[in-house]
């Protein structure tokens, strides 16, 4: 098995009608999500940005959150209407990474390459989450479970319609606190228990974070709606009215298009009126793509989550059950990978032997392009500024202007900063003030140009750490590729290979008994050690280049200490199969999801020969493994944003 250098094979991206719509469709959705609660009554609410990979679970002492939802508002508006445009993006891009800049320059299959459309309609790349047991997740039914005991929140068919459009309206305005009212009164025109009760029920249950009580005004019955705690009433779910035979977390799949994790999640607590870390999972999920996951939320019905099926786009939610855990992060075995490649220009002997390799050998398991960020600041150029604790430097890089274009208030914060240096005159040129730069210049303003450490620790704490972590990655991929060009594919002495959870050297006479798939290398930190070869030397070459000493990787802030970690070098997919098929019509689904099996709708029907052909392929990985990787080694290409833009922008106009 040789090992190949990176070959500058050309990815041919066209104009896809798709892209544009999708885009146009995505910023309408973002803007406004409507939601049809009981007949065609509009609940418009904004997505959230995007948080960092655990931050649900994490404690949010330390997170900025806006005062008042106009602001709120006002800034998704913003960031939304910036959105989009392409010739900027691809300016951007000009002064992005290629794979070479992050340490990714090798392969290890000996095809030719050939070239491919990756993910140019979102549902070409489709994930399906592997629980710890094996299981992979698919949605497969909506039903909700059924309770041995009568729960007061599950609503009968009779609340979706015992309220008007009027109140239905005005309801709506007060659950998102659109107006200037305290409270909704509706009067009871049948006066009876039992109708008063359905109302109590239809408010509850249509529009989750509103209480109510009964009041008697000039002799008419009166049932008021309110928010419980003002705008704190995305405090914790009620606690009322859930059985004890129930498990206190229901469990169910999400389906998502084009959205991340982090976005579904947030989007999902607002409708329900409660705060997102109530919401477990076992792993974040790309966004350009359809993705299936597990979820558990704590005390919130599957009757009611089952309702926002009819309220919410590009999300469903299904297979519903009660149990008494909640998720944990990590806890699974990985992801099952569904992915069309369009209009491919190789052979069938090509496309043959790229997947046989992938099957048989693997890819090298490098850290993809989406861990070190898209702009012209790297993140692991701050992530070193952090271990080198050269804070000046740290405020620096996240602040100062920089190539390429980005949002006209960013430059404008930039701008403002490089000439004052005053982080209130910056955080006046920036309106959407939760982004990293306002966090900071916040922090900055109550801390003091003197305290950056206290001023940088403002920032939520996993923002803080993928700066570190992407250090980690960045020293990673670059030994990896020398290891791979020092020693090729096979086990050599001095490698390091782990027994249990324990790495340990391999020794010249045991090296027969290993080979490249077993083969470990260490992410830098305090408690991992390194190879008995040349390998071992250049990580502490590098370091001590970057200023580092890797004899002490702990810091005097105890979160910036790096244990460090083992990873593979080289991932064996496991599942791997593959078809090609041909096609006319760029804008048909080559592949039926979940959500068309339960919808009914047939597989789609394809030509014999059609003008294009693309690749179908299907593989499993372990978890933090990259499938843009393997991708990567199967169309033996560049997967930088910036080398795709730089070879053909067309795709993004």
């Amino acid at each position: 098995m040789e090992t190949v250098e990176l070959s500058s094979v050309s990815l041919k991206r066209p104009h896809s009608e798709d892209d544009v719509a999708n885009a146009d469709e995505i910023k309408r959705q973002k803007i406004s999500e409507k939601c049809k609660t009981g007949n065609n009554s509009g609940q418009s609410v904004e997505t959230v940005t995007e948080q960092p990979d655990k931050s649900l679970l994490e404690d949010t002492k330390n997170e900025i959150i806006p005062n008042e939802e106009s602001e709120e508002q006002e800034e998704e508006e913003l960031e939304d209407s910036e959105d989009g445009d392409p010739e900027s993006f691809a300016d951007m891009m000009k002064h992005g990474l290629t794979e070479s800049d992050v340490g990714i320059t090798k392969f290890v299959s000996s095809h030719k390459g050939f070239s491919g459309i990756l993910k140019e309609r979102y549902s070409d790349f489709v994930v399906h989450e592997i629980g710890k047991d094996g299981r992979v997740s698919h949605l497969d039914d909506f039903s909700v479970p059924v309770d041995d005991e009568v729960n007061f929140e599950d609503p009968s068919e009779e609340t979706f319609t015992v309220l008007s459009e009027e109140d239905k309206q005005r309801l709506e305005e007060l659950q998102l606190l659109k107006n200037k009212e305290t409270s909704v009164a509706i009067e009871v025109i049948e006066d009876t228990k039992e109708k008063r009760t359905v109302i109590h029920q239809a408010v509850k249950s249509l529009f989750p974070g509103l209480e109510t009580k009964t009041e008697d005004r000039d002799g008419k019955k009166y049932i008021i709606a309110y928010h419980a705690a003002g705008k704190k009433a995305l405090a914790n779910p009620r606690k009322h009215s859930w059985p004890k035979s129930r498990g206190s977390y229901c469990h169910f799949v999400l389906y998502k298009e084009n959205k991340d994790t982090m976005d579904a999640i947030n989007v999902l607590s607002k409708f329900l009126r409660v705060k997102p870390n109530i919401f477990s999972y076992m792993g974040t999920k790309d966004k350009r793509a359809i993705t299936v996951q597990e979820i558990a939320v704590l005390r919130i019905t599957a009757q009611r989550l089952a309702h926002l099926n009819k309220c919410l786009m590009n999300f469903k939610l299904g297979n519903f059950s009660y149990k008494n855990h909640p998720l944990k992060l990590g806890e699974l075995q990985g992801n099952h990978f569904t992915v069309v490649l369009r209009n491919i220009t190789g052979t069938d002997e090509q496309i043959e032997q790229a997947m046989h390799s992938l099957r048989e050998i693997g890819f090298i398991n490098y850290y993809g392009m989406q861990r070190f960020g898209t702009t012209a600041v790297p993140t692991y150029q701050i992530g070193r500024a952090i271990l080198q604790n050269n804070w000046n430097e740290v405020m620096d890089l996240i602040l100062k202007p920089r190539p390429g274009a980005e949002k006209g208030y960013l430059v404008k914060c930039r701008e403002e900063w490089a000439k004052t240096k005053d982080p209130a005159a910056a955080l006046k040129k920036l309106p959407v003030k939760r982004c990293v730069e306002g966090q900071l210049l916040r922090g900055l303003l109550k801390y003091g140009m003197k305290n950056i450490i206290s001023a940088f620790g403002i920032i939520p704490r996993n923002n803080r750490l993928m700066y570190i972590h992407s250090y980690q990655s960045y020293v990673w991929n670059n030994m990896v590729s020398k290891r791979i060009e020092e020693y090729g594919l096979r086990a050599v002495p001095g490698d390091l290979t782990l027994k249990g959870a324990t790495a340990v050297h391999i020794e010249e006479g045991d090296v027969d008994n290993y080979t490249i798939h077993d083969v470990v290398m260490p992410l830098p930190g305090f408690d991992v050690i390194y190879p008995k070869h040349k390998i071992g030397e250049a990580y502490k070459e590098m370091l001590v280049a970057d200023n580092l000493d890797i004899n002490n990787m702990r810091h005097k802030i105890r979160d910036y200490s790096l244990s460090g970690a083992y990873r593979k070098i080289i991932i064996r997919p496991q599942n791997v199969n593959w078809e090609v098929v041909a096609y006319d019509d760029p804008r048909i689904p080559l592949f039926t999801t979940d959500l068309d099996k339960l919808e009914g709708k047939p597989l789609p029907v394809l030509p014999t020969n059609g003008k294009f052909r693309a690749l179908k392929m299907e593989f499993s990985l372990p978890p933090s493994t990259y499938a843009t990787m393997a991708i990567r080694e199967v169309l033996k290409m560049d997967t930088s944003i910036k080398n795709q833009t730089q070879l053909n922008t067309t795709w993004l106009r």
